[in-house]
């Protein structure tokens, strides 16, 4: 980057430019990159290397040793200590770790980038790393707002990458088996899902250590701000953003974006009509984010209802993820998928009718995984299979754009005390959704073998 550009950008950052309302590219778009073979080796940049980053970057250094298949090339980040950790665990020179993103990206050794900011620059970098010919490995939310869901979608189209979002939920084996199962009809037509997120932290979920080397003179306090609104120096906002605002959705885009993948993709991937949601600050006061939260997000012909807090554990045990549908309820348990299967009193046997009858779950195991780095190995593996085949990773950029419109339009449900409604077709907030479908006709149902049953089952 030339020192005119750099003054610019440092400029415009200080006058408080939100370069995540601009939705494009800041950095000099490229019209070819190099193409990674097979045997190739994955060149790796990593943007913003605090927690969720050095576990990628430890994970990612044992596949280097292990696999060979790819190799951490560079390093960026605002906070000189974390800087220099990144440094020594990836083995790379001081040449290689950036200040600023966009000297990482301006590099012709680095084939793709793994993007674990905080959520308020995954827009605009995400933006400035399609331009400038890489592929990406956006960690989740995916994006601070909407409106840079939607110019992703068009930049991966536009420069011809591939972006994986970082829900690992679309790369597990039961998330597949769920898809295949509602596919073939197994619980029948779709009314309802449920899932959680729920943790009890004594003190306060996302209260991360405050680093005592943390001070102004070691974190780039105003390029770290970016597009968010100017404040003097914070050290909790910025070891702690997940509990504000301007950098953050919470429960909602933390954990319940991770939550809504994995039951919205076997259902099929759409935009909400309506979402609502409730909750509030109970316990932990010391946030502006909810610790106690659930949406209700309504489509045209199922709704998905999500429920979590960061005061109580025993949410996730009693209300776990479940897919409802006429004929049955599939639940993920373990190395299993259980399908629930309904009873109906037509076709039980009459001697049978009236008792409470509940047959044994059906089960599909699911395949065992070989040794994992982590948790999310299987979603980078998949990730860096498609760099080098240009396929459709798991969880693209449409994906994601679908998830965030419903994550996003529960914070502003949240936060406005209203009903949020979305036109799908125009894809962008309206004032009031389509009517809710009315089934007019002669008076019939289905019938008994519609459903897949034969007329004399158990009649």
């Amino acid at each position: 980057m030339s020192r005119e550009s750099r003054r610019a950008f440092v400029g415009a950052v200080a006058a408080g430019t939100a370069f995540g309302a601009q939705i494009r590219p800041t950095v000099t778009t490229r019209s070819a990159a190099r193409v990674v073979g097979a045997n190739d080796r994955v060149r790796v940049g990593m943007i913003g290397v605090g927690g969720m980053g050095t576990v990628h970057l430890r994970a990612f250094m044992k596949q280097s040793e292990d696999e060979k298949d790819i190799e951490v090339v560079g390093v960026s980040d605002v906070y000189t200590k974390r800087k220099e950790r990144a440094r020594d665990i990836a083995r790379i020179s001081d040449k290689q770790v950036h200040h600023d993103y966009r000297d990482l990206l301006a590099r012709n050794d680095v084939d793709a980038v793994l993007i674990a900011a905080p959520d308020h620059w995954h827009g605009q970098m995400a933006l400035d790393a399609l331009a400038a010919g890489k592929d990406v490995y956006l960690e989740k939310p995916m994006t601070h707002t909407i409106e840079e869901a939607k110019a992703i979608v068009d930049a991966v189209k536009k420069y011809n990458r591939v972006l994986q979002v970082g829900n690992q939920g679309l790369s597990a084996a039961s998330t597949h088996q769920l898809k295949q199962l509602i596919d073939a009809g197994e619980i029948g037509p779709l009314l309802c899902a449920q899932a959680t997120s729920a943790r009890n932290s004594l003190l306060g979920e996302w209260n991360y250590r405050v680093e005592p080397e943390g001070t102004p003179e070691t974190i780039d306090w105003t390029r770290w701000l970016g597009p968010a609104p100017k404040r003097p120096f914070d050290a909790d906002r910025y070891f702690r953003f997940r509990k504000y605002w301007d950098y953050s959705g919470g429960i909602a885009t933390d954990l319940f974006f991770h939550a809504l993948g994995p039951i919205l993709y076997p259902m099929g991937p759409q935009f909400p009509a309506r979402v609502s949601a409730s909750g509030g600050i109970y316990v932990h006061k010391d946030r502006e984010v909810p610790d106690t939260y659930a949406t209700m997000i309504e489509y045209p012909d199922f709704y998905i209802e999500m429920s979590g807090s960061m005061g109580n554990a025993g949410m996730g045990r009693h209300h776990r993820q479940a897919i409802y549908g006429h004929k049955g309820t599939l639940v993920v348990n373990g190395n299993e998928v259980l399908l629930y299967p309904e009873t109906f009193p037509e076709l039980q046997s009459r001697a049978q009718r009236g008792q409470a009858i509940q047959p044994e779950p059906r089960s599909f195991a699911l395949p065992v995984l070989g040794p994992q780095r982590d948790a999310r190995t299987p979603h980078t593996t998949n990730f860096f299979a498609c760099v080098r085949s240009r396929k459709q990773p798991n969880a693209p950029a449409e994906i994601g754009h679908k998830i965030i419109v419903a994550i996003k339009l529960g914070v502003f449900a949240y936060r406005e005390g209203r009903t949020k409604c979305f036109d799908p077709v125009a894809q962008r907030i309206v004032e009031k959704s389509a009517p809710r479908k009315e089934y007019k006709g002669d008076g019939k149902n289905h019938t008994v073998e519609e459903l897949g049953y034969k007329a004399t089952d158990g009649v």
